[in-house]
């Protein structure tokens, strides 16, 4: 069996700050995307990861590659104008069956862990995503703008990496693009598939805003 690992990180986004995309951002002084990318090599000694790059940042990546020595054998390809796109960028470059995982290049606490679990249950039931059930209270607002109570037994907060056969993928994204897509389950069940949620891990957070790079680097020094 091939496995795969697609890390989207083809974001050009910089609400951090500092006109450096938040992938390259240091976790203690070690840009973040190579934590996420440790954690798939540490599951998986055979993986084939690809890395979707925003194609103006690849020069800089590969710099940050030679500054750190980090030199483990992965397959770049070019980001797209939306997640979506990057994706798709991606998973021509998955060249033979097997099982697929989606992850966001943002997330890099991931553990090897839930990795293999997500492989394993994928190559199971066809899918696997991890999801965390929420703490707080849940609201849903109507289309007029009020909002009602909602049971938050029934609810999940859904995270990478999303593990799929790369026949039930590669298909999946023959669709056109939709706003709807939010994730790699939305595309799939579009398409008519079933999603195979397991538990996620609290710890695995995704950065977006500066107070996230502060927390991550409490987890990782054990706090």
């Amino acid at each position: 069996m091939k496995y795969y690992a697609i890390i989207v990180a083809g974001g050009k986004g910089t609400r951090l700050g500092g006109g450096i995309p938040k992938q390259f951002r240091l976790l203690n002084g070690r840009p973040m995307l190579m934590y996420t990318m440790d954690a798939f090599f540490g599951a998986r000694r055979d993986i084939n990861v690809i890395v979707v790059l925003p194609e103006e940042h690849i020069g800089y990546w590969q710099s940050l590659c030679d500054e750190y020595g980090f030199n483990p054998k992965y397959s770049i390809a070019k980001g797209g104008g939306s997640r979506w796109e990057s994706v798709r960028n991606g998973l021509a470059l998955v060249a033979e069956s097997g099982i697929v995982a989606v992850h966001d290049g943002a997330r890099p606490l991931v553990s090897p862990a839930l990795i293999n679990t997500a492989f394993d249950t994928a190559e199971r039931f066809g899918s696997a995503v991890p999801a965390v059930a929420p703490v707080d209270s849940m609201r849903i607002i109507d289309k007029d703008g009020n909002s009602r109570i909602l049971d938050r037994d029934c609810c999940r907060c859904i995270q990478t990496p999303q593990v799929f056969s790369s026949e039930i993928l590669v298909e999946a994204y023959r669709l056109p693009f939709s706003e709807c897509y939010t994730d790699d389950a939305s595309v799939v069940e579009s398409a008519g598939g079933t999603i195979k949620l397991i538990d996620g891990e609290k710890n695995n957070i995704k950065v977006t805003a500066l107070q996230d790079i502060s927390l991550a680097e409490i987890i990782l020094n054990g706090g």
